[in-house]
């Protein structure tokens, strides 16, 4: 059946996260790197075996992978870095930037980290020093998220793409903090709309085209081109109607990997085809406009 999954971690008659699974990171050679139940675990992404596995201080909210091979994970009120093979490297801890951290990502010598306590993305450098936050320069000092959920990923030229769930849409800004623009509308008539109590909640970037989130109730996938136009989506009856604020990945090849947060399982998806003429979304939520 299309959008079947490719893959499913753990595999179906072995033992799921037994409390919690929060996030997904894959590196470049498949290698998938889960998080929850205060512990990583490592996949082979062609045999689908566990290669390695390391317990965590306190319980990991998300995992990122930088490009020298360390593991970020993110948690409340700190950020645990280790070497790929599970040791501690260091910790970050900063009470006044690190309230409840749920995505890292990284351009250059910039560490991102959002954090829903303050909703907001603080910018560090790859020591731990503050340079700035994203996301405070509207009315609301902040990005709206009333599910408690902020995600957000960073393109190769720079560029933030944030969710901002209560607005209804993805935002764009630069690394300091400036607005570039944003796409997404409220509404039930097309599946481009964003509807619910309130959507996207989790977003990941396919090379320079694409724009992969995640929506709860109901809970599916959607790809949209740049311009905010929906190219496809994975349909809710793959996914446990109870989940939400389900973790993005995308591979090398494209692949599109969810976290199943009800199952507790990693869904893998090769990227959907084209789901025909997709209402565009209308020209007054799309381009530079600013808050």
């Amino acid at each position: 059946m299309a959008n079947d999954p490719i893959l499913t971690l753990p595999e179906p008659g072995e033992k799921p996260f037994s409390t919690a699974l929060r996030g997904v990171a894959v590196d470049k050679a498949g290698a998938i790197y889960l998080v929850g139940d205060r512990r990583v675990d490592v996949y082979d992404g062609k045999t689908a075996a566990v290669v390695r596995s390391w317990p965590t201080p306190t319980e990991g909210l998300c995992i990122a992978l930088d490009d020298e091979g360390l593991v970020y994970v993110g948690g409340v009120g700190r950020v645990d870095i280790f070497d790929a093979q599970g040791r501690s490297v260091r910790v970050w801890r900063d009470e006044q930037r690190l309230g409840r951290v749920s995505d890292i990502a990284f351009f250059g010598d910039n560490v991102l980290v959002a954090d829903t306590k303050q909703r907001c993305i603080h910018r560090f450098d790859r020591s731990g020093a503050w340079r700035n936050d994203i996301g405070t320069g509207g009315r609301l000092r902040g990005f709206f998220i009333p599910n408690g959920h902020l995600d957000f990923a960073v393109d190769r030229e720079g560029v933030v793409h944030a969710c901002n769930p209560g607005k209804y849409r993805v935002e764009r800004y630069s690394l300091e903090g400036e607005l570039l623009g944003h796409f997404g509308r409220w509404g039930n008539r097309s599946d481009a709309d964003f509807g619910g109590c309130c959507n996207p909640t989790n977003l990941a970037l396919s090379g320079d085209t694409h724009v992969v989130v995640s929506e709860k109730a109901p809970a599916r996938v959607k790809v949209y081109d740049r311009s905010g136009a929906l190219v496809s989506l994975i349909e809710p009856s793959r996914f446990d109607p109870n989940c939400k604020n389900m973790d993005l990945a995308v591979d090398e090849h494209g692949h599109v990997l969810v976290v199943d947060t009800a199952r507790r399982q990693l869904l893998v998806f090769k990227l959907p085809p084209p789901a025909g003429k997709a209402a565009p979304v209308s020209a007054s939520s799309t381009g530079d406009s600013k808050r």
